[in-house]
């Protein structure tokens, strides 16, 4: 098992005895024998080749990436205690086979690593990747690389333990493993391999999104100039990044909205304790109010408070329900300008207050989940109130209530939407209208329309001014009702056929895939040795 240094890789264009500084290994050692034919339980369909006759390449650039449909393959997604299974060439066959043309390899760059030391590479684990890439030109099928534990950030747990976005050694070392791919894959045209930079980046500030992505770009263009790249959006890749433009690098967004549709009961998301209402599409809402996550003077540039206005002719009790503290918040109502109630939200470790304490690592700060209620006076003769954090962090308010202080009045309930990245935009609030006291409440459907106006648009603007799209995952959770998964996959699918988008489900074998899935509501179909879930299969197909 030959190992080398990433700082001897960079520091020499040729280092004796260390293969990371060649280009892909000889055909010969990368090709296997072909696999054995098996019939499918009837033909696929007439988008399906062969694998002897691959998919034309289709030419890619950072502003005009093709409509490539695939899949995510996930041997190297985690590290796994008892080694990380090479990809398999079947995978390969089968998705061209299938008629699709690109796969995402979402990685865990502690699968290349040896003994822990992130400067130190294990040579065998990247002849796997090696592998992966050789099939991808034998099948015709477009190979994206992407760090989903890059060094210093992850979507996943455990959290890394220097910070890429804060720790200059973690972007140093994140640097020099892209570096060490783009040499190893220089030459290799773009039509066959793509740089993903890392998975979801989340709730991080523009600016220092784009100072790292830099990083990373001047390091993979030093060793190949020429290679495509592409970065997730913000927010877990759910918005777009003006700011990366002057990069020359493309963008991937994601098809996950709304979670409750896509993940469904999934265990990661909310933990297991989460209530879970049973997902619908098309889907309207109850009347809700803005965004009720209100964010401090920690994040400046953020910081707008949230304006009730109307008459409250009578002395009226102000609920409060107070979700999610991330550090500490000091929130504040505010009645004409004088302060009505006020109170100091902190977050620490173990018990108190909240419900529940989270220490993230990423950050080295603690979000607690207060989930309580807290009432506030507001005087009669008030007409504008105003809830603003004052210090600290952030604050998700979740629900407001106001009742008369007198007896036998009832509360008039509005509950705020959780949108991160959108402004809390001013209401209205009538107590002499018992059926519409929040005449400026909405009631959203979510369908076709909405997923254009919410998930489309944003991004096209992006693409207008000549940046690439793709949707780097989506799919729906094993627990969504097959039926909903569809109706709502086929709106997801029409809306980027038409945008002219590419996509990658995630996964082709497993909980979101075609084979595989474990569905406890599909009547599966034997195919290639695998249980195909061909209701699915033949909508991808058709998109």
């Amino acid at each position: 098992m030959h190992i080398c240094r990433l700082s001897c890789w960079l520091a020499l264009p040729l280092v004796t005895g260390c293969a990371l500084t060649s280009p892909t290994p000889p055909r010969s050692t990368m090709a296997p024998a072909p696999a054995a034919a098996v019939e499918p339980a009837r033909p696929p369909t007439a988008t399906a080749q062969s694998a002897t006759a691959p998919h034309p390449w289709l030419p890619a650039t950072a502003a005009k990436l093709p409509r490539w449909r695939g899949f995510n393959l996930l041997e190297k997604f985690y590290l796994r205690k008892d080694g990380n299974p090479p990809f398999s060439e079947d995978d390969f066959r089968l998705i061209a086979k299938l008629g699709f043309n690109f796969v995402r390899l979402p990685m865990d760059y502690r699968v290349w690593i040896r003994n822990g030391d992130w400067e130190q590479i294990n040579e065998d684990a990247l002849k796997d990747i090696d592998q992966a890439v050789a099939w991808g030109e034998k099948y015709g099928v477009h190979v994206c690389i992407n760090f989903h534990r890059a060094p210093g950030y992850t979507v996943a747990k455990p959290p890394e333990v220097k910070s890429i976005w804060t720790d200059p050694d973690a972007l140093r070392v994140c640097a020099l493993h892209w570096a060490t791919f783009a040499r190893r894959y220089r030459g290799i045209p773009n039509e066959r391999v793509s740089f993903d930079l890392m998975n979801e980046p989340g709730a991080i500030a523009p600016d220092d999104y784009v100072r790292v992505a830099r990083v990373l770009v001047e390091a993979i263009r030093k060793e190949d100039p020429a290679r495509l790249v592409i970065a997730d959006g913000l927010m877990w890749g759910s918005v777009p990044v003006p700011g990366l433009k002057d990069l020359g690098i493309a963008q991937a967004t994601r098809g996950y909205t709304p979670m409750s549709v896509s993940h469904y009961k999934a265990s990661w998301i909310g933990g297991p304790d989460k209530k879970w209402d049973p997902p619908q599409w098309p889907y309207v809402s109850p009347p809700t109010g803005p965004n009720g996550i209100l964010i401090g003077p920690m994040k400046a540039d953020l910081t707008v408070p949230l304006v009730i206005t109307g008459g409250f002719a009578e002395t009226t009790q102000m609920r409060l329900h107070v979700g999610k503290v991330s550090q500490r918040a000091k929130l504040v109502v505010e009645a004409d300008g004088k302060v009505a109630w006020e109170k100091e939200f902190p977050c620490g470790p173990g018990q108190g207050e909240w419900a529940k304490s989270e220490y993230m690592d990423e950050w080295k700060i603690y979000q607690c989940t207060y989930d309580k209620d807290y009432t506030a006076t507001i005087p009669a003769g008030a007409r504008e109130l105003r809830l603003r954090v004052v210090d600290g962090d952030w604050i998700r308010v979740s629900e407001i209530g106001f009742r008369p202080a007198r007896e036998g009045t009832a509360e008039q309930v509005l509950t705020l939407r959780e949108a991160w990245g959108e402004n809390p935009t001013p209401f209205r609030y009538d107590p002499a209208a018992p059926d519409n006291p929040f005449p400026d409440a909405v009631v959203t459907r979510q369908d076709k329309a909405w997923l254009q106006q919410t998930c489309i648009e944003p991004w096209k603007q992006l693409e207008a001014q000549g940046v690439g799209v793709i949707v780097g995952e989506f799919g729906a959770f094993n627990k969504t009702p097959h039926d909903i998964a569809l109706r709502w996959l086929e709106d997801c699918l029409q809306n980027w056929q038409q945008a002219g988008w590419g996509w990658a489900m995630w996964n082709f074998r497993g909980s979101f895939g075609v084979l595989d899935s474990d569905r406890a509501d599909v009547q599966y179909e034997a195919w290639e040795g695998h249980k195909l879930d061909r209701k699915l299969l033949d909508l991808l197909q058709k998109y």
